[in-house]
């Protein structure tokens, strides 16, 4: 019986297929990262536009001008190259306030994420390497938390304040740390009982430098994965408030205060909200999308499974 030269011969003396080549267990791999680098992809063009807006933007986002208000996109009937998206409904180009508007959704979404992380990474940390009273203590006061219907503490803690991009980020950021906690705990009980973290305890090492030193290190690919995807949710709950007119004020361009001044002209030039709820659904897909592919990339489990 001829056999294959790429076959493996078994101990029975049957022919079985090879082992996969690296190379095309590489490929397989990125195929089911695909969507990990598109959501790369479109993060990068959302950062780097914001960075950008004053070169690229095309006018002034807050220059209007009433004899050119609600102009159709440029594709459409009565349309101008000159404003790309149209225009809005006093006159402002569109995709100068789309691409402005990204730099609120961004400041807001990383500094609340950075807030809400920090906060909720010291709590589970806490609550899982000491457990007893103060895990009991801490999860006591997450699940108080989360009986809070955001949006109710939300109006309450703004209608105190004042909407501003400050009282948003609190806001955000002090009501989103119970999602780090959690997860945090859970992670730090099984490190704590790890042999590195008993060798460090016996040789009399600081519970400080033991979290912080031993165990911390090991919690950040969780830790940016959650971060990642919470972006994502931070840009919505962002835009419903902005949407309330709970965030910020005009006439800063942000996606969802646009959403929420064209809805009145819905029939008449529906673009004027079109294209900022589309920039809000592409950056929250562009962060769900590298959260899961991230999540696939750091987490072992998934990547034998790739």
């Amino acid at each position: 019986m001829a056999i294959r030269p790429d076959a493996v011969v078994t101990a029975a003396g049957l022919e079985a297929p090879a082992a996969p080549d690296a190379a095309g267990a590489e490929w397989r791999r990125l195929g089911r990262l695909r969507w990990g680098l598109a959501g790369g992809v479109l993060f990068l063009v959302i950062v780097l536009s914001a960075l950008f807006a004053p070169v690229i933007s095309p006018h002034d986002p807050l220059i209007v001008d009433i004899r050119h208000r609600m102009v159709p996109p440029s594709w459409m009937d009565g349309g101008t190259r000159e404003h790309i998206l149209g225009t809005d409904q006093i006159g402002r180009d569109l995709l100068s306030r789309v691409i402005w508007g990204g730099r609120v959704s961004l400041l807001v979404g990383v500094s609340a994420v950075l807030l809400s992380a920090t906060i909720g990474v010291l709590f589970g940390l806490a609550a899982g390497y000491f457990s007893g009273r103060v895990d009991w203590s801490i999860m006591t006061l997450i699940n108080v938390m989360l009986t809070f219907p955001f949006v109710l503490l939300a109006l309450a803690v703004i209608a105190v304040l004042g909407p501003s991009v400050p009282n948003m980020i609190t806001v955000l950021g002090v009501t989103g740390w119970p999602v780090y906690a959690r997860i945090i705990r859970a992670e730090t009980l099984a490190l704590r009982e790890r042999e590195f973290v008993v060798a460090a305890r016996a040789l009399g090492m600081s519970h400080a430098r033991i979290i912080f030193r031993q165990i911390l290190p090991n919690l950040v690919s969780p830790i940016v994965v959650v971060a990642t995807l919470q972006i994502a949710q931070v840009i919505i709950l962002e835009s419903f408030l902005s949407f309330l007119g709970l965030g910020v004020q005009p006439p800063t361009p942000e996606w969802g205060k646009m959403v929420s001044d064209g809805r009145s002209y819905l029939m008449e030039a529906p673009h004027v909200s079109l294209f900022p709820g589309l920039a809000i659904f592409v950056a929250v897909m562009g962060f769900n999308c590298l959260g899961d592919g991230l999540r696939d990339a750091l987490d072992p489990r998934m990547a034998k499974s790739i």
